[in-house]
């Protein structure tokens, strides 16, 4: 009697075959052994679909990003706003890498330090050229940024747009103020904005400072702070 029950529980090996794809998932038709029992029924089927099609329409859909052609920097007071410098293209795309490297490190706000950093990621302009070649790089910088300020808590998630320290606030103005009184033509570039860290007592200039930047190298800056670096397609 047991050995009977034994017999009819035992598993058995079925021969399935699956169906070659003409796609790039597909697989080679191959035979798969399954088991098999008169308690277990297995119905299998594989149906082609247009999953496949699916996704790679998904994945080749143009990208697509929002650019703001502006900083959030105050409006000085009578000045007319067809009057206001614009702010460079470098400019804005460090501004928008500082936003997202305050998220990276979690931090609630877009402090001096994270525009500094934007700087350095956005790297084609030339003060992140001269903070290169002087040893001030983005990893340093974001080494002294943890020791300054610590780790934020691992659960806490920065909003899509951390708002402005005040000191950042304030260093956007300051740069745009600097600009109108200038008199120059022409944009607002990233050496006016790393010349507006400089000028606040913050986390930013603490980290400047720290790296070796100091008075005679904001005058360096001054000197090329009206022009911003080229490409060249030669």
């Amino acid at each position: 009697m047991a050995a009977t029950r034994m017999n009819s529980l035992s598993l058995s090996l079925v021969p399935f075959s699956l169906p070659a794809q003409s796609n790039c998932y597909s697989l080679e038709p191959k035979t798969l052994f399954l088991p098999a029992s008169p308690l277990i029924q297995l119905n299998l089927a594989i149906k082609r679909s247009n999953a496949t099609h699916s996704v790679s329409k998904f994945t080749r859909r143009a990208t697509t990003a929002t650019v703001s052609f502006s900083l959030p920097a105050s409006k000085p007071e009578g000045v007319s706003p067809d009057k206001l410098p614009k702010w460079s293209a470098r400019a804005i795309k460090s501004f928008a890498m500082g936003e997202l490297e305050a998220r990276k490190l979690k931090y609630p706000n877009t402090g001096t330090e994270a525009l500094l950093m934007g700087i350095l990621i956005e790297g084609t302009n030339i003060a992140a050229r001269f903070l290169r070649a002087n040893g001030i790089t983005l990893f340093k910088v974001r080494e002294e940024t943890v020791k300054l300020l610590g780790k934020s808590d691992m659960y806490f998630f920065s909003p899509e747009h951390p708002p402005l320290t005040e000191s950042a606030q304030r260093a956007l103005d300051w740069a745009v103020a600097e600009k109108l009184k200038s008199g120059q033509s022409g944009e607002i570039t990233t050496g006016h904005l790393l010349l507006a860290i400089w000028s606040e007592e913050s986390a930013g200039r603490k980290i400047l400072a720290t790296l070796g930047f100091d008075d005679e190298k904001a005058k360096e800056i001054e000197k090329t702070v009206d022009n911003d670096a080229t490409f060249s397609y030669k």
